[in-house]
């Protein structure tokens, strides 16, 4: 790969249907960051990828997502310059121009928020996240599991209110801090997390996740034109398993600390007539139970996809009666590690239970 290249309109199109199979739930539904990026591009805006390799050691990079519940964000429209105001503030608390940007996570609208900063901002987004997914948690990132510094932080919502989060104890003093913030402002904002070095994306980022989002979304894309099964194109291009295919009996939603947390409950088809699943979600799903007994756990990537489209389903459009497939991806391997199960297994979302991964 160069070390810059441009990403077409027909690109972020399959970008998005990736990031949003790869949020889990969520990361927020990538539709509206869509319709940013259309117009942005009608307009001759053209954004470029930048393979990380191609960072100096000493660069800096700006690393940025939207942060609240998915279900605000569904009502509150998403805005290009309020990312983009969130990269430049952080600009004049460390008095350094950044080099490039890049997403917190992969997952959901979050894949897009960079390239609504890089093009109103003139930089590339760096091929690359520190989640491979989505999480909901400030201290759930590959960064935190390395240990890197936390802070600054810079927050931005659309009424012009700002924050800076200048120091921080530790990683989930950073996620409350920040948290309590978002939920002053209306529980959606935009941020600007902790700037990186060219060497720390290099070494503690998840590499090359945005084209793996580009793969995914054009394998979906493919099997439509082709009339084939889109769910069995990502499985057989991930490796991923099928874990359920069924219809939504029950959800049970609440938006609360910045968070939509709830359950959903499926009633099997076809294979799985008879039988239920039931999935818990903080943001993005956690658990999945089958027949009562866990399935599938965090950092798994749970996954629910429309069974004839293909298309992600996110926690906050969950709906009584749709005809859904829960598929299981595998989670990058840092996660995996012992450190990143203390981070972003089960119990760091309060179930007691031990992770077991489906791919195991």
């Amino acid at each position: 790969m160069p070390p810059l290249r441009p990403v077409s309109l027909d690109e972020i199109e399959s970008i998005a249907i990736g990031a949003w199979i790869l949020g889990t739930g969520g990361g927020g539904s990538p539709y509206l960051a869509l319709l940013n990026l259309r117009r942005l591009y009608r307009e001759g805006t053209v954004v470029s990828l930048m393979d990380p390799a191609g960072l100096a050691d000493d660069d800096r990079v700006a690393v940025v997502s939207n942060m609240g519940a998915p279900l605000v964000g569904q009502e509150r429209l998403t805005d290009p310059r309020t990312i983009a105001q969130a990269v430049l503030m952080m600009e004049e608390v460390i008095g350094q121009r950044f080099r490039a940007v890049m997403s917190l996570e992969i997952g959901g609208g979050n894949s897009l928020q960079p390239f609504m900063a890089a093009a109103l901002l003139g930089l590339p987004v760096v091929d690359a996240d520190c989640m491979g997914r989505a999480f909901p948690e400030a201290q759930m990132t590959s960064f935190a599991i390395h240990d890197l510094r936390m802070y600054p932080l810079t927050l931005v919502d659309v009424r012009d209110n700002a924050v800076v989060v200048a120091r921080a104890a530790s990683w989930k003093w950073m996620e409350r801090l920040s948290r309590t913030a978002c939920v002053a402002v209306g529980s959606i904002a935009s941020t600007c997390k902790a700037p990186r070095t060219g060497k720390e994306v290099k070494e503690c980022a998840i590499l090359y996740s945005t084209s793996k989002a580009l793969r995914i979304g054009q394998a979906v894309r493919a099997a439509r034109r082709a009339h084939e099964d889109p769910i069995q194109a990502v499985l057989a291009l991930e490796g991923g398993l099928r874990l359920f295919t069924g219809k939504i009996q029950d959800v049970d939603r609440r938006a609360t600390e910045g968070f939509l947390r709830g359950t959903a409950t499926l009633d099997g088809l076809d294979d799985f007539r008879g039988r239920t699943m039931r999935l818990a979600f903080q943001n993005e799903f956690a658990v999945a139970w089958l027949d009562g007994a866990p399935r599938a756990t965090t950092p798994d990537l749970i996954c629910v996809l429309d069974t004839v489209s293909g298309d992600a389903i996110g926690t906050e459009t969950l709906r009584y009666g749709q005809r859904v497939t829960v598929i299981a991806l595998p989670a990058p391997p840092i996660l995996l590690t012992p450190k990143g199960i203390e981070h972003v297994g089960p119990r760091a979302f309060g179930y007691d239970l031990e992770f077991v991964s489906v791919f195991a």
